[in-house]
């Protein structure tokens, strides 16, 4: 089984980080491989040029795609199962891992293909895990939880997974009441992805 985690928080001392260490042991425990897209330790750049932007906004597949993209596409040709770990800010992820569905989810590989593309295969897995300062009930309540579903789920990820999940880590605002719930859900997504193995 080959796990790619993309992973978006600049800080160390995050919460989110604690997640990733956990999420990182309990995957290593398994013997699966694993690899991960650190994205700001890669000081991946999330912004557009106007040369890519050409690309994309006129379809020309002939131009060339981005060394570091083509690094995330191998990456991604290689997974079983991709999660994508990040903190919920002001209601989306952050502009890091933005800029990466921006980039690398290039025309002619994970959308627009033609005869010549090298079309993005369909991942098997894919989970989105996200922290969130509020709590569930609240995200719910105003609305933000499902329409980060939406955009992750149906947009983001559509039709390029064949199965995905989102899990919101949420009520970090009062960590010590949260965390050990927290980590059993990450063990429960362990035992997701083991169970679709064996399926």
């Amino acid at each position: 089984m080959n796990i790619l985690i993309i992973y978006s928080h600049p800080s160390e001392k995050s919460y989110t980080f604690q997640i990733l260490q956990k999420l990182k042991s309990a995957i290593i425990n398994q013997n699966w491989n694993l690899e991960i897209s650190d994205l700001y330790a890669m000081n991946f750049q999330s912004d557009m040029s106007a040369q890519e932007y050409e690309r994309e906004g006129f379809g020309k597949t002939n131009l060339p795609i981005s060394q570091d993209v083509l690094g995330e596409h191998k990456k991604i040709e290689k997974a079983d199962c991709i999660i994508f770990l990040y903190p919920v800010w002001w209601s989306d992820c952050p502009a890091k891992l933005k800029g990466w569905f921006d980039r690398v989810y290039a025309v002619g590989y994970a959308y627009g293909q033609n005869e010549t593309s090298n079309k993005m295969k369909t991942i098997p897995l894919g989970i989105v895990v996200c922290t969130a300062g509020h709590p569930n009930d609240f995200l719910h309540e105003i609305g933000i939880a499902q329409s980060m579903q939406n955009i992750m789920l149906d947009d983001r990820l559509g039709k390029r997974f064949e199965n995905k999940e989102m899990v919101i880590l949420a009520g970090t605002l009062e960590i010590e009441k949260v965390m050990a719930n927290h980590f059993l859900q990450i063990e429960g997504i362990v035992e997701k992805i083991r169970n679709y193995i064996t399926k």
